[in-house]
């Protein structure tokens, strides 16, 4: 129950904290006029995937990276096939396929090289590096492209926060995730102790849907709000976030030593999801993709699971 009850707190704090964390970023973005798609790409995923880096890099210093993998790789899953194919049943998301641009296949490249990474069972160092600067060079070009782009303004409300209180509001909420991450991994590998189930499940199946809080109010908000882009950018920005920095920082602090036939899974199930999000010739993500992707997510879950 101890355990429960940690990883019930670190839900809390992981929604609390990211989306102060996330008002924090966004009021920042406002006064420096950087456009809504880029702000959601890079700084909103940023703040919404500090769960993920929080807990990855805790588990790492503990010396259970394989938690941390599980949660990025599992947060991917659970950002696109749980959290949009939930969004989608409240109706369809105007887009086209020119708004992916290279994010999307960057993101659905990430994987296939983590894979190829996995294949001996363990992800080193040198190979970490690897993500890292992929990571590097993705968000060096990112932020070039949005400095000649500073004339749109982003036009996302969050209260109109002064800089000032958009400094204090990421500070806490930094500290409320930073917090969420601790009490993740030891209510979690309590969890795996006590029903014998290895890390790197715990990581997929239980951490990743908690440490995805952030993601899901800022998908719910964007829907509500009519700010449909803001919510696929901050997805497909997170799982490039997940993918490359989170596992990336993971195994540099501790090489990962996980199961490729279950990292092979979470890796396809992420691929798949995305491969739903693309839109139709009337650039239409329709609702009918929602319960596409939450029966790759119950799928994947059961597959899982059945390991």
């Amino acid at each position: 129950m101890t355990d429960l009850a940690l990883i019930l707190a670190a839900v809390v704090l992981a929604a609390v904290g990211g989306e102060a964390f996330l008002k924090s970023i966004l009021g920042v973005a406002l006064h420096l006029r950087v456009p809504k798609m880029v702000v959601a790409t890079t700084l909103a995923a940023f703040a919404t995937s500090s769960p993920e880096l929080t807990v990855s890099s805790v588990a790492a210093l503990a010396g259970q990276p394989e938690i941390g993998l599980g949660d990025a790789l599992g947060s991917n899953v659970v950002n696109i096939a749980l959290i949009f194919g939930m969004a989608l049943l409240y109706g369809a998301v105007q887009t086209t396929r020119a708004d992916f641009g290279r994010d999307y296949y960057l993101a659905l490249g990430a994987p296939l090289l983590t894979f190829v990474f996995v294949l001996d069972g363990r992800i080193v160092r040198s190979e970490a590096l690897a993500l890292l600067a992929i990571f590097v060079v993705w968000l060096a070009w990112t932020l070039r492209c949005a400095l000649r782009q500073r004339d749109a303004a982003v036009d996302i409300d969050v209260g109109e926060l002064p800089p000032g209180k958009s400094v204090v509001f990421g500070i806490l909420g930094l500290g409320a995730l930073i917090a969420a991450g601790r009490l993740f991994v030891s209510g979690a590998t309590g969890i795996a102790a006590m029903f014998a189930v290895d890390t790197y499940v715990i990581g997929v199946v239980l951490v990743a849907i908690g440490t995805s809080l952030p993601e899901l109010v800022t998908v719910i908000l964007s829907r509500l709000r009519g700010h449909d882009d803001v919510g696929v950018g901050t997805l497909i920005g997170s799982n490039l976030f997940n993918g490359l920095a989170i596992v990336g920082v993971a195994a540099a602090i501790h090489p990962i030593v996980a199961p490729p036939e279950e990292v092979a899974l979470t890796l396809a199930a992420g691929i798949v999801a995305l491969l739903l999000l693309l839109p139709n010739r009337s650039g239409q993500i329709v609702r009918s993709r929602g319960a596409l992707l939450l029966l790759v997510y119950a799928g994947f879950i059961w597959a899982t699971l059945s390991f």
